[in-house]
């Protein structure tokens, strides 16, 4: 018995202290990487060539929410890595933070559902829908995306409260409705209804590019005179190579995001229902690594982007890149 009690201590010990390492070691990797890459991001996508292109631009203000994201976030748990952390002892810091963190994050993914949307109304083989595709119109919802996030965790200014004991962050939620509530919202508005939205605007742009290049030369009679067009002539229908790069840039970053967000929100939902079991020292442990695991992997999320695009985005983006570090480099030599 008194052996056991030993071995579960020694476990429970091992397990808090890699916990203690990911937040000091995995976060410092993840916040260097993700800010560089998002900054990046921002120099090329800000480029004239496809600063007019409503894809690009969400691409854009994502990459922008994702540092916030970073820095509200990743930077924080590395300071609670180091025991360093203030939000953990203030109140007013800890609503605020927590505040910017599940708005940016949303915020972020949000943007990428609405770029999805664009792809889709961009390959559509009907003229309407294309017309939709506007860099206007994105100006738009994104606008209307930031709106309902600020309103959406406005209760967190209430529900969020510092220096808690029997909670998995101190930091957290101050009742259990609190916590429900919170947690509810981001898994299912800030990650699983983004993700199916991605996936569902994903597979109809695959669909709708398949239907155009499938499509043959058709004739068309004008004035009884047959005539023979083909896509390209009469709308500009097929893809340009930038939208092309765009696209597959786009299903990679969707296909990544889902995969390192859904932990997260599936260890919620489990959290959520076994909320008033009793568990021992060692299974609290073990839920307070995975709960540290999965949260660091949502983060990755918001520092891939570069590297996705990067290697994904063909000529296009790393022309892009290239052209926005040469200028860069030349303002700053002048």
């Amino acid at each position: 018995m008194i052996g056991k009690l030993m071995s579960d201590t020694a476990f429970i010990q091992y397990l808090n202290n890699i916990t203690s390492d990911l937040n000091r070691y995995l976060s410092i990797i993840i916040f260097i990487f993700g800010t560089i890459g998002n900054l990046l991001n921002c120099l090329a996508l800000s480029q004239r060539t496809l600063r007019s292109n409503p894809c690009a631009t969400l691409f854009l203000a994502s990459s922008i929410a994702s540092i916030i994201t970073l820095i509200s976030g990743v930077a924080v748990r590395l300071l609670a890595g180091w025991s360093a952390d203030l939000t953990d002892t203030s109140n007013s810091l800890c609503k605020i933070r927590i505040f910017i963190l599940f708005t940016s994050r949303t915020i972020a993914s949000w943007f990428i559902t609405l770029a999805t949307c664009d792809r889709w109304l961009s390959s559509s083989l009907h003229a309407n829908h294309r017309r939709l595709s506007t860099l206007r119109n994105a100006q738009r919802g994104m606008i209307i995306i930031i709106l309902l996030c600020f309103l959406l965790y406005a209760q967190i200014f209430y529900c969020y409260e510092a220096n808690l004991v029997d909670s998995p962050l101190k930091c957290y939620g101050r009742t259990t409705w609190c916590q429900l509530l919170i947690d509810s919202e981001f898994t299912s508005i800030g990650v699983l209804l983004p993700s199916i939205l991605m996936f569902i605007f994903g597979f109809l742009t695959i669909v709708n590019t398949r239907q155009m290049t499938r499509r043959r030369i058709q004739p068309v009679t004008i004035n009884t005179i047959t005539q023979v067009v083909t896509l390209n002539e009469q709308h500009s229908w097929r893809m340009k190579k930038t939208d092309q790069h765009l696209l597959f840039m786009l299903l990679v970053q969707v296909i990544l995001l889902t995969l390192f967000s859904l932990p997260q929100a599936i260890q919620n939902l489990y959290a959520n229902a076994t909320r008033y079991e009793i568990r021992s020292s060692v299974q609290i442990a073990k839920n307070n690594f995975i709960f540290n695991l999965f949260i660091l992997l949502t983060y990755v999320t918001n520092g891939m982007p570069f590297y996705i695009y990067t290697l994904s985005g063909g000529m296009v983006f790393r022309k892009a890149l290239h052209d926005s570090i040469r200028d860069f480099i030349q303002i700053f030599l002048h």
